[in-house]
């Protein structure tokens, strides 16, 4: 009897990491759609420009998507607000099923919206409306995520399994990326002028259905289901409710550290991912098909980079990892772009583009957890939503559209100092955040 006893407490941590595993692949796959429809846009953008704007030269096009893209970040932090409150309040599961649902509706819109020649100003009315809708999707669904990865994470392991947060974020622009790399290879350039970038969004809409499958067999949080159960016996305290800005106010120190952190990290990140396909084309003259194929491998590196680096946090800590990141990421950017910008090299350009995402790494790859370990359960969503939202909207959503603008205006190389001046302001904030893993309420909860 005694040996039967033995046998099952062995085998009930395997079963729980097992189960951890599941919710974690579950939630993942999830995420992955939802990045695939966020970053089909920008993937595809280079062929539908000309349908949904007026004939003209091709920068100009490219910067009518890049403002209908910033406008799109507008809606992420009302959908890190929403969502998030929703989250703290209803649930992570639930606000996770409903963030794809969202997405997918949004994904549907671009893909059955006639061209401008059709039906005139209405076509880039309804993609304003289509990546408005996709916006509020994705500012709930990062913070969501980001808040049930890490509640459902093993202690001691929680950079390695919320590193899977950006796994699944570049796997999703990934197979943006390959979906198109496909079609090239099967139509003509006509084909993908005329239709063949609306494929991009009729997968993204139908692959929704199996996330939403998916995530209803997802387990609650721990963290929420005990918080939820304190909070129904405290009714009477009178305190500010859980997901509230109330609530949230009353962290006004955490707040700003996201915003402090999210800065540099975002728009050094959107530089290197959405954008460089744009500057390779538009800039270093490299042809629409190689610039994918270099963008294709590159991110394929990135992706593997992102479990061993929140490996790493795990053993080395969360900050002396974000200050790698300021320090190497304020020197390589000037380098690196103006370097790309004079060269039709595929091999050379693959490594400008891999080396600075190397350095990315240090950042995205715990970019979730960090967050997440600064707040408890009743707040968490909305804390590491709102904040984080409005910064990706101010200075990520804006990247695309502001390294334009300053092309269009004859002075392009301001944009390497933009951004280098922002991974500076953020590096500050890494040298005098505290270590987020040490004393975390997410350690706390789990102890109790």
């Amino acid at each position: 009897m005694a040996t039967q006893t033995t046998a099952v407490r062995a085998q009930e941590p395997r079963r729980g990491e097992r189960r951890v595993v599941s919710n974690i692949v579950r939630g993942s796959i999830g995420n992955l759609i939802e990045w695939y429809d966020w970053y089909a846009y920008t993937a595809f953008s280079v062929y539908f420009a000309a349908a949904f704007f007026p004939s003209g030269d091709q920068t100009a096009q490219l910067l009518n998507t890049a403002a209908v893209f910033a406008v799109g970040f507008l809606m992420r932090p009302i959908g890190g607000w929403a969502l998030g409150r929703y989250a703290d309040r209803r649930g992570r599961r639930a606000a996770l099923t409903l963030s794809v649902t969202l997405m997918a509706a949004g994904s549907l819109i671009v893909a059955l919206t006639p061209s401008y020649g059709a039906i005139g100003v209405a076509a880039p009315v309804l993609l304003v409306a289509a990546r408005l809708l996709q916006g509020l999707s994705v500012g709930g669904e990062y913070s969501t995520s980001a808040t049930y990865m890490s509640e459902v994470a093993s202690p001691g392991r929680r950079g390695y399994y919320s590193s899977f947060q950006y796994v699944t974020l570049i796997a999703g622009q990934l197979t943006a990326l390959g979906l198109q790399i496909v079609l090239q290879q099967v139509l003509s350039g006509a084909q993908m002028d005329a239709w063949g970038w609306r494929v991009a969004f009729v997968v993204g809409a139908a692959g929704a259905i199996v996330v939403l499958w998916l995530r209803r067999g997802m387990d609650e949080s721990e963290s929420f289901e005990r918080a939820a159960a304190e909070a129904d016996g405290d009714r009477e305290d009178g305190g500010p409710a859980r997901g509230s800005l109330r609530l949230l106010l009353s962290y006004p120190r955490q707040c700003l550290v996201v915003v402090g952190l999210t800065m540099g990290g975002t728009l050094f990140f959107y530089t290197y991912t959405t954008y460089l396909q744009k500057f390779m084309v538009n800039t270093s003259g490299i042809a629409k098909p190689t610039a994918a194929w270099i963008n294709f491998f590159a991110l394929l590196v990135f992706v593997v980079l992102q479990p061993v680096m929140g490996l790493l946090s795990d053993r080395v800590g969360r900050r002396p990892m974000l200050i790698a990141f300021g320090v190497l990421g304020a020197v390589v950017v000037v380098p690196s772009l103006t370097l790309l910008s004079h060269t039709s090299d595929p091999v050379y350009a693959f490594l400008l583009m891999v080396g600075p995402l190397a350095v990315s790494s240090l950042y995205t790859s715990i970019s979730a957890v960090v967050k997440a370990e600064l707040f408890p359960t009743s707040i968490r969503a909305l804390g590491v939503g709102l904040p984080y939202a409005l910064t990706v909207a101010l200075f990520g959503g804006t990247a695309e559209y502001v390294a334009l603008w300053f092309k269009n205006a004859g002075h392009e190389s301001w944009y390497f100092y933009y951004v280098t001046a922002c991974v500076l302001i953020s590096l500050l904030v890494y040298i005098r955040m505290r270590e987020t893993s040490d004393g975390s309420p997410l350690d706390t909860e789990t102890r109790d």
